[in-house]
């Protein structure tokens, strides 16, 4: 089992930034080679992949966040990161963390593809 943590959220001004932080515990030992994933549901709206992480650090973004965030890892911290800049109220929405239970899995936006889910760290920008 694995349990994840996000932090970092809170709430911006229109054009701001924020680093979301996602912490694993639990059965790590293989951390390093699982995709990991954050995602975002704001109310009334269904879940999307924002951006994705493989175990080689390839990268897979949503089109609506490209060139603004940026998805890291740091293998030996068993942690995740998103890196936020240029918020848009658009970006409002809870933010959550999700782990492949395969490993060597390869990032994928698709909310199917994940078995192991945070519960998520709030955003919200304000215009």
């Amino acid at each position: 089992q694995v349990q994840l943590v996000e932090s970092g959220g809170g709430s911006v001004e229109s054009g701001g930034f924020l680093r979301l932080s996602c912490t694993a515990s639990g059965d790590t030992d293989s951390y390093g080679s699982h995709s990991m994933g954050w995602f975002r549901q704001a109310p009334g709206q269904e879940r999307e992949g924002v951006a994705t992480i493989g175990p080689d650090s390839s990268a897979v973004y949503a089109d609506s966040v490209k060139g603004r965030f940026t998805i890291s890892r740091d293998n030996a911290k068993n942690s995740l990161y998103l890196h936020m800049n240029a918020l848009k109220p658009e970006d409002t929405a809870m933010y959550i963390c999700a782990a492949r239970l395969l490993p060597w899995a390869g990032p994928s936006l698709e909310t199917d593809a994940y078995f192991y889910w945070g519960q998520g760290t709030q955003v919200t920008v304000a215009s």
